[in-house]
């Protein structure tokens, strides 16, 4: 098991967000978390990345960690984990390669770095193009692959990512999913994905778990999540 996540409880002020919840993710598994907005799907990815604090008696364990021991940065740098937020937060004044750059400040394998910028345009192709760019200049579609290449170059034993294929044409959005696909089967990594598009998520996780209101409500394989009657009325249109 790679991630183990027992009864976590995020507030904000006297409002809770997450009540308890409980999930794990194996080593190389992609798993989809769908719900409502406000539903805690997004705090869920912060609690786990150390952006949130979360309430006593919640454990988080990451290869038999304790993540909760772990600050944000070492998260990233110790356990290999990062955070693709909703919005993309990229630099946008810096170009494509200043962005990839700035991730691996953590690194000591620094040998290693040119080897993985050079991976990260064989997957994003179109990033080696606007390599000299501003990221600011970019399209939403690229600002996301760049996103994703960036995270890739912290660390990537387990992404989070939230809302990839916001704002995103439906052909950006496949080519973003497949690239993931492609990071996940060629690097091992893997993949906790938030995503308003519940069926495209579904079909591209092992697995997913249904979150209202800050509860877990259902989890299964994505297949019989698909085919069940409640999560089609409430998120795949009917």
């Amino acid at each position: 098991m790679l991630l183990n996540v027992e009864n976590l409880r995020v507030s904000y002020g006297n409002i809770k967000a997450l009540h308890g919840i409980s999930f794990t993710i194996d080593a190389g598994e992609i798993v989809t978390i769908i719900g409502a907005n406000g539903a805690g799907k997004s705090t869920t990815l912060r609690a786990i990345s150390r952006m949130v604090p979360v309430e006593t008696g919640t454990t988080m364990t990451c290869m038999g960690k304790d993540l909760l021991q772990f600050p944000a940065d070492k998260v990233v740098s110790q356990l290999g984990v990062t955070h693709v937020p909703e919005g993309r937060r990229l630099f946008g004044n810096l170009s494509v390669m200043e962005n990839l750059q700035l991730a691996t400040f953590a690194r000591k394998d620094r040998d290693n770095v040119k080897k993985d910028i050079r991976r990260v345009f064989e997957i994003f192709p179109r990033l080696e193009e606007r390599k000299a760019q501003a990221s600011g200049t970019m399209s939403g579609g690229e600002q996301q692959m760049l996103a994703i290449g960036r995270a890739f170059m912290s660390g990537r034993r387990l992404m989070l990512l939230d809302e990839p294929s916001m704002g995103l044409s439906p052909l950006l959005m496949m080519n973003v999913f497949q690239a993931l696909k492609e990071i996940n089967k060629q690097e091992g990594t893997a993949i906790l994905l938030v995503e308003q598009n519940a069926r495209l998520a579904l079909k591209f996780s092992q697995k997913g778990y249904v979150l209202e209101t800050g509860n877990l409500v259902l989890e299964g394989d994505s297949q019989t999540l698909i085919n069940d009657p409640e999560v089609k009325k409430a998120y795949l249109g009917g």
